[in-house]
């Protein structure tokens, strides 16, 4: 085909500008995944963030018009980090999740693919393109997986054969008819684990997810956390990753190949307690430039509450007892108080009673009453 040579242009060059792995793909409607997207929505198993319809999820003729091949691109990111901080009383911390680590990745992965498009558009005179990275409407797993980036796991994420699924993932739609790469053979085998050991069952069968159930979804929601989740997300303030770290083919993976992606230890693990006093300017300015940031900071302040009640921090119940008397939204009042019972400091009680007297918010004062519940378990 005449574009085999321009392909493996494009591949060498992907190269040079930081670009971990590159796959081609026919830019056919994606038929499979949209039966898949189907069931997920008459189960009730979408999140809600999802963007578009299913059609605009698995048709890019919807997004171009005369495409022809979708190029398929990862960038790999750490999964360790080089510093260590301590995670001790009086100064317990929270942990943000792999996936956002570093520079919010969407714009690592989109000024890949413009630099990308740019040298295509130097190349070929009439070129087309649509770039989409996860705030797209495509589906990014079902393209990578087309292309050959990798293979789509029990746990729902692209697994590559270098960098296990510490991957971000972008395509961009071309008008342009590549050569097809072959997709990659499914490599989990009989491996169950990160089904197995999922704390909500929120993976209801091998590359089924039940985001209403995942506390990745969890720790992003903007109201009060079901009760059933408040335990299982220990500390993690964004997103929860543990399907990836129980991989098996993600044991030793740790790339460190691109600075902007490297963990600030005081960004991604932060001190819990100074959290919860933090000004929307202040939020902005620290955490704004990473992806766990995007919903504000109410649901990091919420999760710190619980982290911290979960730690049983007793340092913490000063600071959560003036958010629960003065904080104006009333998922942050409600879940102080709780967390002020769970705590459990014996002189901590009597202020949530008082604070009873004068709440008027019904669904606060139900939290108010579960803090209460726990005097009762503690006498």
């Amino acid at each position: 085909m005449a574009n085999e040579q321009l392909k493996q242009d494009i591949i060498e060059y992907s190269k040079t500008i930081g670009i971990d792995k590159i796959g081609f793909a026919a830019a056919n409607p994606f038929s499979e995944m949209k039966a898949r997207l189907k069931a997920q929505q008459d189960a009730g198993y979408q999140s809600g963030f999802e963007k578009g319809t299913i059609e605009e999820r698995t048709e890019p003729e919807l997004h171009l018009t005369e495409a022809e091949s979708i190029i398929a691109i990862a960038i790999a990111y750490p999964s360790k980090m080089r510093e260590r901080v301590k995670n001790e009383r009086g100064k317990r911390r929270g942990t943000f999740c792999r996936a956002s680590w570093g520079t919010d990745y969407h714009y690592v992965v989109r000024e890949k693919l413009e630099m990308l498009e740019t040298y295509i558009a130097s190349r070929v005179p009439g070129f087309r393109s649509k770039i989409m990275v996860d705030t797209g409407e495509l589906a990014d797993k079902a393209v990578a997986e087309r292309a050959g980036i990798g293979w789509s796991a029990k746990n729902t994420l692209i697994i590559t054969p270098e960098f296990g699924s510490y991957v971000y993932l972008g395509e961009m739609i071309t008008n342009l008819p590549f050569p097809a790469d072959e997709e990659v053979e499914d490599g989990c085998g009989d491996c169950t684990l990160c089904i197995d050991l999922c704390p909500t069952g929120a993976l209801v069968a091998p590359g089924r997810l039940n985001a209403q159930m995942c506390l990745a979804y969890q720790t992003q929601t903007k109201g009060f956390l079901p009760d059933q989740f408040r335990k299982k997300i220990g500390n993690h303030l964004y997103g929860f990753d543990n399907c990836q770290v129980v991989c098996p083919k993600n044991r030793g993976i740790d790339s460190h190949l691109h600075p902007e992606l490297e963990p600030d230890p005081e960004l991604v693990k932060p001190e819990l307690i100074p959290l919860l006093s933090i000004s929307n300017r202040e939020f902005k300015e620290k955490f704004g430039n990473m992806a766990g940031s995007w919903r504000g900071k109410k649901p990091i302040q919420r999760n710190a509450i619980i982290a911290l009640a979960n730690y049983k921090e007793e340092s913490a119940v000063d600071e959560l007892i003036r958010l629960m008397n003065d904080d104006p939204r009333p998922v942050i009042r409600g879940t102080a108080a709780w967390a002020i019972g769970k705590i459990g400091r014996s002189d901590s009680y009597q202020a949530i009673r008082t604070a009873m007297e004068t709440e008027t918010d019904p669904e606060v004062i139900e939290e108010m009453e579960k803090g209460l519940r726990f005097e009762q378990v503690a006498t």
